[in-house]
């Protein structure tokens, strides 16, 4: 009960996000549309003109729109796919994988820390409870668990979003990160070093959320398949099913605070310039009254796109590595 849960799940972890990296920078991408807008969203005189305006000699005027008082039609935004193709035409194949040292690191520090820690509760909560743990209690070994990963992996997370984003960005404004390790170093030396936990109460809750909903979710619908199907039916068929289940939950209960955390982290101050978002309110603000609510949901595709195939990775790797280490103690 020591050990073997992080060693555990670190392996399946770095795996699932290395396979899957691709998918979660073309989200990330697909985050950070339209942010320039949003960030800079004020109210614009010429939306506020009344219709009707009157004069101080007492007579008045119909005040007609202009056509420049018009708003445009919106931009149709590229979806994954497009978005896919111009990393692959602008940055070539190896653009896809842009930040996955960043990955390595994130997985090694963040989902070691969050997997262990889960084992540890999920273990010691159901030996005080019969051998039987509750939903609920599944949920609060999540949390617990996400909240504490995520403050370790905060620095390798924001490096992560920063070199995955860099590509989108002008030749000239890209910060142009050799590695995390160059990463984190520039971002402390530079920015100092709290900024390396830009944005963490952002994914601590955004980790809680993942992290309870994905394995909580997992445990149950497997556990709810082998009590219908009987203990034999612990397979292949099974893991996948109850990983792809725990996908969509995580994927659709995080989505819109990954959109914030995304555009938190990622935003550029200059100096002596206040940021473009004060805190994560005030970025969802800004980002709903520009683009309205469902820019919450932005890059939701790819997140499930995503999140589904990590998931399934994630615990068919895991159960994988259970079988080679379940005679080790460590």
């Amino acid at each position: 009960m020591g050990m073997k849960g992080f060693v555990e799940g670190g392996i399946a972890s770095i795996v699932a996000g290395c396979s899957t990296h691709p998918l979660d920078l073309i989200k990330v991408r697909m985050q950070l549309q339209g942010e320039s807008a949003a960030a800079a969203a004020v109210p614009q005189a010429a939306a506020l003109r009344p219709a009707l305006a009157f004069q101080a000699g007492g007579a008045h005027t119909v005040s007609l729109p202009h056509v420049h008082d018009v708003a445009p039609p919106p931009v149709r935004k590229p979806g994954p796919i497009a978005i896919g193709t111009q990393i692959l035409r602008a940055e070539g194949a190896a653009g896809l994988f842009s930040g996955v040292s960043a990955t390595v690191l994130r997985q090694t520090l963040y989902s070691t820390t969050r997997m262990g820690l889960y084992d540890i509760l999920k273990k010691r909560w159901s030996q005080e409870n019969g051998g039987v743990l509750p939903l609920h209690r599944k949920i609060a070994a999540g949390l617990i668990a996400g909240g504490i990963g995520a403050a370790v992996g905060n620095p390798a997370d924001l490096a992560m979003v920063r070199m995955q984003a860099d590509g989108r960005l002008p030749l000239a404004e890209r910060r142009n990160y050799r590695s995390v390790g160059d990463a984190i170093g520039r971002m402390a030396r530079d920015e100092g070093v709290r900024s390396l936990w830009r944005g963490s109460a952002l994914t601590v809750n955004r980790a809680m959320i993942v992290t309870a909903s994905q394995l909580a979710t997992y445990d149950q619908a497997k556990e709810a398949i082998l009590a219908r199907r009987g203990p034999a039916a612990d397979g292949l068929a099974t893991h996948v099913a109850a990983s792809f289940a725990a996908g969509i939950v995580a994927a659709a209960a995080s989505n819109p605070v990954d959109v914030v955390k995304t555009r938190v982290m990622n935003m550029k101050v200059a100096p002596g310039a206040p940021p473009p978002y004060a805190g994560a309110m005030d970025c969802a603000l800004k980002t709903v009254r520009s683009e309205g609510v469902m820019a919450l949901y932005k890059g939701f595709i790819p997140t499930v796109s995503r999140q589904g195939p990590f998931t399934v990775v994630l615990f068919v790797t895991l159960e994988q590595v259970r079988k080679v280490f379940k005679d080790v103690e460590f």
